[in-house]
């Protein structure tokens, strides 16, 4: 977990299938699900959907 906090490091892949990965923090009481955010892959030069990886 990330120290003494309510929130837990997870990794979101990109759907493009470069395989690019961001790390971000999320609150699994708010946030149960799985997450997808929309940001910007730099292998594929464009703003693709990211999910949440296991």
């Amino acid at each position: 977990m990330a120290g003494n906090s309510k929130r837990d490091i997870i990794q979101i892949e990109s759907t493009a299938g470069t395989g690019y990965r961001y790390s971000v923090t999320k609150n699994k009481r708010l946030h149960p699900d799985r997450i997808e955010y929309k940001k910007y892959d730099p292998v594929a030069k464009k703003h693709v959907i990211f999910k949440e990886t296991k």
